[in-house]
């Protein structure tokens, strides 16, 4: 425990906080006023965040709005004011509520989701207070952090005086960079942040225009009234079992590159299956595999007819049937060596990634690997799904990829969200793991030619059809 927390001077700060809020409680009573919108609006952005049935920690939980709009299947809301907790309980039998100090959590379970919502700003010590979070946190653990602009204090102390908002006392001036640095310091790492709720009052549509639009772009986004981080717990060691491995392989009219997949598949060290899904090839494909996988493998091989069509539903199909810890992605044109697998195996298992995405625009490319239009096309995609996503993405069209099957279900479940849009399959678990708040990290590949047969991509119909991908991705990820 730190020694602050008996300091004469903290114990003052925690009883004129706590007075306050024993006084706003009894003031407003649940009552919102011209806060009410903007409350509504931030459980709309966190119920974009979470999904419902999550073991949730909300700290700092006030009346228990917010954490009973999530709908939690285990839901913890944490406030040191008696007088809220109060009006916590009596709002929400839903969420167990608790009175404590955000400085020693009285805990020692773990959580899906911990909220800091409107928090930081109000605490003695910032840094003890997130060392308090990490202790709650498991591998999956996301922390969510919303943090208000100091540029609005005039504003909201005219507010105050007009009986609009409930009263602040002296708060922290935190930017993002601040929050960084801190989480950083608590062994927690960013994931994304991005500004919300630039115009905090329900005025019809000047609040949508101002609150999904014009607080994303420059220069309206520094005006905006908070700021939310999206954190998890830096990578630590953790008692983990073994994971078991699946290789997904598409495969169609790909019959030359097939000995060299088997002859090239690495070892893992690790459990492992090779999962081919052959989609309607009018070479002889299929039978080409079928022969190999009559020989001895260091590893278990499943051969499957694709029933739809595009790659795609090939990886679709071929993760329905995949029984591993690990689904990874190898395109059967070989442009991505399969020596490279174990990194991306790696990337995961060190927890350094949940989602893992290779890069072939690192590296010096192999002659005649991708034409320059498809390059320069590759990079006006990154940047603007990076844009839209809120991570570094630098390639969005590199086949191979890996990520936890436990994370994908989540994705596959929520599939619907952005429609069935998606030929590929990358923009399918990329947008999937950007809701899902997943850590998407790069794995640089150096990208070699093809050996064997022509692509099936077609620059202009599919350079049209990721227009379309990156709209939906800004509507319903970026403006929302």
């Amino acid at each position: 425990m730190r020694a602050f927390l008996a300091e004469p001077e903290f114990l003052q700060f925690q009883r004129d906080r706590r007075s306050h809020w024993d006084g706003v409680a009894e003031r407003f009573g649940g009552r919102r006023r011209a806060a009410k919108y903007y409350h509504h609006r931030l459980e709309d952005i966190f119920r974009f965040l979470v999904r419902p049935g999550l073991r949730i920690l909300e700290v700092g939980c006030g009346e228990g709005d917010l954490i009973a709009a999530l709908q939690p299947g285990f839901g913890v809301g944490i406030d040191f004011s008696s007088a809220m907790i109060e009006v916590a309980k009596r709002r929400h039998d839903s969420v167990f509520f608790v009175q404590a100090d955000a400085h020693a959590f009285p805990m020692d379970t773990t959580f899906d989701v911990i909220i800091l919502s409107d928090l930081l700003n109000d605490v003695w010590e910032v840094q003890t207070v997130l060392d308090e979070v990490n202790q709650l946190s498991s591998p999956h653990t996301r922390i969510l952090i919303n943090s208000y602009n100091r540029l609005w204090e005039p504003l909201l102390a005219i507010a105050d005086r007009l009986n609009l908002a409930r009263p602040n006392l002296y708060q922290n001036w935190l930017t993002v960079e601040d929050l960084q640095n801190l989480l950083y310091l608590s062994e927690l790492e960013t994931i994304r942040t991005w500004p919300e709720i630039l115009w905090p009052l329900n005025t019809p549509l000047l609040a949508t225009i101002s609150n999904r639009f014009l607080c994303r772009v420059w220069p309206f986004h520094h005006q905006s009234l908070t700021h939310l981080v999206v954190a998890r717990p830096m990578p630590r060691e953790f008692d983990l079992a073994e994971p078991m491995i699946s290789v997904v392989v598409p495969t169609r009219n790909e019959a030359g590159n097939i000995p060299e997949i088997f002859k090239r598949m690495p070892d893992f060290s690790l459990p492992t299956e090779v999962i081919f899904v052959e989609g309607h090839s009018q070479d002889d494909t299929y039978a080409v595999i079928e022969a190999h996988l009559q020989e001895q493998q260091p590893w278990r091989g499943k051969l499957f007819r694709q029933q739809g069509e595009g790659k795609g539903d090939a990886v679709r199909e071929g993760f329905t049937h995949a029984e591993g810890d690990i689904l990874i992605i190898l395109d059967a044109d070989l442009t991505v060596p399969p020596e490279d697998l174990p990194r991306f195996v790696d990337a995961l298992q060190s927890r350094k990634a949940d989602f893992a995405n290779g890069v072939r625009l690192v590296y010096p490319m192999y002659e005649e690997a991708m034409r320059f239009a498809n390059l320069i096309g590759n990079k006006f995609f990154s940047l603007g799904f990076s844009w839209v996503l809120g991570q570094p993405i630098k390639d969005t069209l590199c086949g191979t990829k890996a990520i936890w099957r436990k994370d994908y279900e989540v994705i596959a479940e929520n599939r619907s969200y952005f429609g069935e849009l998606d030929p590929f399959g990358d923009f399918d678990l990329l947008l999937g793991a950007a809701k899902s708040n997943l850590k998407i990290v790069d794995i640089p590949i150096r990208y070699r030619s093809r050996a064997y047969g022509s692509t099936n991509i077609s620059r202009w119909r599919h350079g049209a059809l990721l227009f379309r991908m990156l709209f939906t991705a800004a509507r319903k990820i970026k403006f929302v």
